[in-house]
């Protein structure tokens, strides 16, 4: 893959983060302003809000409740659930046109063509999710044989966004034992050719976030939450 393939992918995962994840984000935290958002559990709010902030007022009630989805839950479901718009913006180059395949490329470190299976993180899949794939990956070696292509069992693969293979779910490792699992670098530095271009991508990632301050707008949520919390009984 030449410096000028790899720039377009960097400039593509910018895009997307700025064009569809950071909008998505905004609109669900919008969402928090209301209590119906929230399982609300009134036995462990106080507790929560003493622990994180010092003290159980509405406003750290609030926050108890807001940051964790904010920064973690909302964000990470955002990112997962656009796993294909990320295939079809960023990689669009290795699109893959096989029933089950998501991309394809010829893999920069031994050369043979690999049809893949994308996914954004280690904790991704469930059990259900090796039959599935597994069986995907059947077809196409089925479909090989009958077209009479060398196909070898280690050219279909699951590629995994972020994450090392100490992070990997137990789920990943089973299909591991079958079908190669590359996750973080080592996806990246097989799709590419280049064995920093993970860290590149975290950084093009991080240039989108510079751009960005929500921190109004999530101290203005807080605030409309801590309203209703106040006048909301069995909270306080």
């Amino acid at each position: 893959m030449t410096n000028q393939e790899k720039e377009a992918i960097l400039h593509a995962a910018k895009s997307f983060f700025r064009n569809r994840i950071a909008p998505n984000h905004i609109k669900n935290t919008k969402k928090l302003q209301s209590l119906n958002e929230f399982n609300v559990n009134p036995f462990l709010n106080k507790y929560l809000a003493q622990f994180s902030f010092g003290d159980s007022s509405p406003e750290s009630i609030a926050k108890a409740l807001i940051y964790p989805r904010v920064l973690g839950t909302s964000i990470t479901t955002s990112f997962g659930t656009n796993m294909q718009y990320f295939c079809n913006d960023v990689l669009s180059s290795f699109a893959s046109t096989t029933s089950g395949i998501d991309i394809e490329f010829n893999d920069a470190i031994d050369g043979r063509r690999k049809f893949c299976q994308v996914k954004a993180g280690p904790q991704t899949i469930n059990k259900d999710d090796i039959t599935t794939i597994k069986d995907h990956f059947k077809g196409v070696r089925n479909l090989a044989r009958t077209n009479g292509l060398p196909l070898a069992i280690t050219d279909c693969i699951v590629g995994v966004f972020y994450g090392t293979s100490n992070s990997l779910s137990q789920f990943y490792k089973k299909i591991d034992e079958d079908y190669p699992v590359l996750v973080g670098q080592g996806f990246w530095h097989h799709l590419t050719g280049d064995p920093n271009f993970y860290d590149d991508l975290i950084n093009a990632f991080a240039e989108v976030a510079d751009e960005m301050d929500s921190s109004v707008l999530l101290q203005n949520t807080v605030e409309k939450l801590a309203q209703e919390i106040k006048n909301t009984s069995g909270l306080l």
